[in-house]
């Protein structure tokens, strides 16, 4: 007890510096919480089916809503990369087979998700675009990546998400569409930021010409 009067003030000091820090350790957890549950969180997956004829499925994970602006189906092959916004489609209607234009373009709701056609559609739609060979594509493995580009909440940059799939034509339907990982990349880092604002100025330029 003599020992405890005497370094009383010495002991109030350690103990008021270790609760600032229990204190900063739980501020900390708060703070890493919240910014965990602010980040975007979208998800690129397939739904419906197998192979080339699985619908391209784009989920929001995210808290808020998301305003989709693009999306990009890019091909990597042995030529080179070919990129194609997908974000716009055509459809027949049942009564004319009048052709008309849709847009997946717009708000989506947390926790909601839309699908963009079949893979195998996007795939036609960039071979048709790019003019590209068939049979060429069928002697290589190249990859599809999909690319999401969208606002999240009142933030100015873009947010971004990528998914690559391996694509085999000529496998049998269930491995002909394979993820070359198990999850979508989010892109969300100001790093990633700036490089899905490059990716959205240069589908507006190309639209521009």
């Amino acid at each position: 007890m003599q020992w405890l009067n005497d370094n009383a003030q010495a002991i109030s000091a350690v103990a008021s510096i270790c609760t600032l820090f229990v204190w900063v350790f739980y501020a900390q957890l708060l703070y890493n919480g919240y910014v965990r549950q602010r980040r975007p969180r979208i998800i690129v997956n397939r739904g419906k089916g197998i192979g080339t004829k699985a619908l391209c499925l784009i989920s929001n994970m995210s808290s808020e809503a998301i305003y989709i602006q693009h999306l990009v189906a890019v091909l990597h092959t042995r030529e080179g990369v070919y990129e194609l916004d997908v974000v716009e489609y055509q459809q027949q209607s049942g009564d004319d087979n009048e052709e008309c234009y849709r847009t997946h373009q717009g708000p989506l709701a947390s926790g909601d998700y839309l699908h963009i056609q079949s893979f195998g559609s996007i795939v036609d739609q960039l071979v048709q675009h790019w003019k590209l060979d068939q049979g060429t594509l069928q002697e290589q493995t190249p990859e599809l990546e999909i690319r999401v580009i969208a606002i999240y909440g009142s933030e100015d940059m873009p947010v971004g998400a990528s998914r690559r799939f391996a694509l085999d034509l000529n496998a049998d339907p269930l491995h002909q569409l394979t993820p070359l990982k198990v999850d979508t990349e989010r892109m969300n880092s100001r790093r990633d930021r700036k490089r899905v604002l490059e990716w959205a100025k240069a589908i507006e330029m190309h639209k521009a010409q």
